[in-house]
């Protein structure tokens, strides 16, 4: 998979992309991520990519020569279209499901925006959807565009050392993850769970069932009117509404 971020602030996304797991799945070729300064693209003399508003109002707004330029450059004789997605308070909530619908295409393309946004002719003739963090405003959208690329990147093969590593995850399967420990086994005289002690893979697996239906009727009950449930999980449940 490729990733392409168009940005005013490139060093800022290759910052985080470029350590850790996601950098170390870079140097191994498992996900191609490429960092695009938009102002590398502009037309004016004194190399601005953004303008007044029309009809006044704070703020600048970003030019869409530059960006149209640099989207057309990224592409380039690309003959299928990658996804150009616009990083934006306007967008619809990223969340797991979309984040594993992005990790199966081929290529996807970041817009972030900065200032007051974008021209809207940008996203009218070359975005083929917006996406947001959630409701509130960020200066600019490269921390979204870092965080998409992170769920991503990490749903793709070879990334992780194993599917179970995020399959296991809050969010994967519809519901939030269960309680997690390492050792010593007693900390601060708070004991692990014995189950977890046992070795035994069938008790240690229905714990962490229950666990994760537990934590997820606490912090975040709504998830339950979605997720997939079988007739013990739904009669465990029923128990804790007790």
């Amino acid at each position: 998979m490729k990733i392409d971020i168009l940005t005013l602030f490139p060093e800022m996304c290759e910052g985080f992309l470029g350590d850790s797991i996601i950098g170390r799945a870079r140097k191994e070729n498992k996900v191609q991520i490429a960092c695009h300064n938009i102002r590398d693209y502009t037309l004016d003399k004194h190399n601005r990519v953004d303008d007044a508003p029309y009809g006044g109002g704070m703020g600048m707004i970003m030019s869409a020569q530059p960006i149209n330029d640099c989207i057309k450059a990224v592409i380039g004789e690309d003959a299928q279209k990658p996804r150009v997605i616009y990083l934006s308070p306007k967008g619809k909530t990223f969340d797991q499901k979309k984040a594993i619908e992005l990790s199966k295409l081929d290529r996807i393309v970041l817009l972030c925006g900065h200032y007051e946004g974008v021209d809207e002719r940008v996203l009218e003739k070359c975005v083929d959807e917006e996406i947001s963090l959630g409701d509130f405003v960020l200066t600019g959208g490269e921390i979204a565009a870092v965080a998409v690329a992170d769920a991503v990147c990490r749903l793709l093969p070879g990334v992780l050392s194993d599917d179970i590593c995020f399959e296991d995850e809050s969010h994967f399967n519809g519901l939030l993850e269960y309680p997690q420990y390492t050792r010593p086994a007693e900390w601060e005289g708070m004991q692990v769970p014995e189950v977890l002690l046992s070795g035994h893979h069938l008790n240690i697996e229905k714990w962490r069932r229950e666990k994760s239906l537990e934590t997820t009727f606490k912090k975040r009950p709504e998830m339950l009117e979605t997720a997939n449930l079988d007739k013990k999980d739904k009669e465990f449940i029923k128990k804790l509404s007790k």
